[in-house]
């Protein structure tokens, strides 16, 4: 028995290092590559203060405890606590705090959506900037090179773009040792100027912060705005909690990521003090002449792994949307049969690319680019202290005298962070916020339309029992096979099953009324999401229930109805859906611009047929007509 538990223990501790050397890679992509502009930006942005001693120690002390305060404290310790069920993200939290109605309700479903939206800003940026300034270190060896950074830059995001169809299993494997390769150089690379400037240890003491704050006074924020690139992948963090859970996000940035992130700055900073001259780009400066073409080749695939991971995450994103209802149906393909995040939207993909390619023309300069990174990340901070309250209050049941000094802690910083980024709107700060602006306006609208089409249906429909026991009084004909109508809701009509009666005046044998649900939690196994009802003789209801990560797949349901409640001659079988003709109506509630975006967003919508992933030969549609 002792040998048993002694090995199943060994293997437990081997499978959370693998999770959390896979976390080095996935998790801390973004975040870990920030060294390449983020303090650059400080002492050679646009607003950049003068590398001396006093403003070196009061920056450096800024970073330092921004990645303690905001990463350790506010997401490690605090906001990692609330996953939903395994799951993390701004949606995954919004739906693990929402109230079941009441005016709460709506304002965390607007903060919610709002703060998701933006993180699409955040995805067009991340692979923008942080593969340009890769590409950028070829210039510290000669100009030559100069025309070719925005070039070569394109190349390599097409390149990763046109890889995403594959999927990031294969790939995903060598995400782990690469970046801790880069962790490893890059602190080793600060470790050294360290070395010959200790008194940069001094920036420890926050106490230079303080002092920087009181020198510089209103200058200060625009700093501050800089330093904030430091921690812009704490909403990614939280996100991928589902894939490796909290010990080894953790571990990994405590033992890992952390170290390394403040040796390199700390070196960067002292590497400054020995010489200021070299502010233009302190990252590079650091490595020796004969060790910059393999740091050149390493940043490139550093950073490639950054953007692999905010587009995964934007992907994960769409799809929670999609499945919760605040997006129109999409095309998705599940690139992994083992693994259940391996998603690939191509509409979103191709659309990223191409704002991504055009944010690189626009921009050109990843110092151009930090102007405009930042503001979408702060305003989903907030958002996600906002609601960390309410887990704090409504969830942990933790006492209101612990939970509002915390909040208003986290939020002092946010804020403080906030404000730094709305100096950048008019240098580019805008972007972000229009893109976020963009897609907030197309999940209300489309949320809102589909809450009107379910009202309206609701208004008409026929209650499901009492129909069917119509039907039996009338004895119409029924003619040999099986039946199946996809229904809004499990307890009315639908009315494809209405039509056909009405057009045919016939029924099938057996009838299965289909209603699909998908609930605030991520998954719902499989054994447990099916629930089948025998209304009358010949007729079933069933009602298919799916988390807001799980597939939804009808040919599945269909496979376990047969192996566990019974036979279903699928040859022999219709599924019936409706193709819904949406007329505008501004008497039902929608005004006439939002009826007009939700009609094109319908419009270009997928078809039921692949969304709920159906046998397109067995496939009937009949058209009903819908106002909104």
């Amino acid at each position: 028995m002792t040998d048993k538990s002694g090995n199943h223990e060994n293997k437990e501790k081997k499978y959370r290092l693998y999770l959390s050397l896979a976390a080095v890679g996935v998790v801390y992509g973004d975040i870990g590559t920030s060294p390449l502009y983020a303090l650059r930006e400080c002492f050679h942005g646009s607003h950049a203060v003068s590398p001396t001693q006093s403003n070196i120690l009061g920056v450096l002390s800024l970073i330092i405890w921004s990645l303690i305060l905001v990463i350790s404290v506010k997401y490690l310790v605090v906001i990692l606590r609330a996953d939903n069920q395994g799951e993390g993200g701004i949606l995954a939290l919004m739906e693990l705090v929402l109230p079941r109605r009441g005016r709460r309700k709506k304002a965390i479903l607007i903060l919610g959506i709002f703060g998701a939206a933006l993180l699409y800003g955040d995805g067009t940026i991340t692979p923008a900037i942080s593969v340009l300034s890769a590409i950028e270190g070829l210039e510290v060896t000669t100009p030559v090179f100069e025309p070719y950074i925005v070039p070569l830059t394109l190349f390599i995001l097409f390149l990763l773009f046109l890889l995403q169809q594959r999927g990031t299993g294969k790939v995903g494997m060598l995400f782990g040792p690469v970046m801790t390769i880069w962790f490893l150089v890059i602190a080793g690379t600060g470790l050294i100027h360290i070395l010959d400037e200790p008194m940069v240890l001094a920036s420890f003491n926050p106490l230079h912060a303080i002092e920087f704050f009181f020198r510089h006074g209103y200058r200060s924020l625009f700093i501050l705005g800089a330093v904030f690139l430091v921690v812009t992948g704490g909403e990614a963090l939280y996100a991928d909690i589902g894939h490796f859970g909290r010990f080894p996000i953790r571990t990994a940035w405590f033992c890992l990521v952390l170290p390394a992130l403040l040796l390199n700055y700390l070196g960067q900073g002292a590497l400054l003090l020995g010489d200021s001259s070299l502010a233009f780009n302190p990252f590079y400066n650091l490595t020796p002449d004969w060790a910059l073409y393999p740091m050149v080749i390493l940043a490139t695939f550093a950073t490639i792994i950054a953007s692999q991971a905010i587009i995964s995450g934007i992907f994960s994103l769409t799809f929670q949307a999609l499945q919760l209802g605040y997006l129109p149906w999409l095309k998705v393909r599940h690139t992994s049969e083992d693994e259940r995040g391996q998603i690939y939207i191509p509409k979103v993909n191709w659309v990223l690319f191409v704002v991504t390619s055009g944010v690189v023309l626009a921009f050109q300069r990843s110092g151009n680019l930090a102007a405009a990174y930042g503001v979408a990340v702060s305003t989903t901070m907030v958002i996600t202290t906002l609601l960390g309250y309410m887990a704090m209050t409504v969830l942990w049941k933790w006492n209101k005298w612990t939970a509002i000094p915390l909040t208003l802690f986290f939020l002092i910083i946010d804020f403080a962070f906030f404000g730094a980024n709305m100096l950048k709107i008019h240098e580019g700060g805008w972007y972000p916020l229009l893109v976020g602006g963009l897609i907030y306006l197309i999940m209300s609208v489309w949320s809102e339309g589909q809450e009107t089409i379910k009202r309206q249906f609701r208004h008409y429909a026929k209650p499901l029992k009492s129909y069917i026991r119509d039907i039996d009084m009338r004895k119409i004909k029924k003619v040999p096979g099986t039946a199946i109508f996809l229904s809004p809701s499990p307890l009315v009509t639908p009315p494809t099953f209405i039509q056909n009666l009405q057009h045919n005046r016939v029924i099938h044998r057996k009838i299965f009324f289909f209603s699909v649900c998908y609930g605030n939690i991520p998954f719902i196994r499989s054994e447990n999401r099916i629930r089948m009802d025998k209304l009358s003789p010949g007729y079933y209801r069933v009602v298919i229930r799916y988390g807001f990560m799980n597939r939804t797949d009808i040919r599945a349901v269909i496979r376990i109805i047969q192996n566990k409640y019974l036979k279903i001659d699928l040859e022999d079988t219709t599924i019936f859906v409706g193709r819904d003709t949406l007329i505008p109506s501004q008497s039902v509630g929608m005004n006439k611009w939002r009826n007009r975006l939700f009609l094109m967003l319908a419009k270009n919508s997928e078809r039921a047929v692949k969304y709920f992933n159906l046998p397109a030969d067995q496939v009937m549609e009949i058209g009903t007509h819908v106002k909104f």
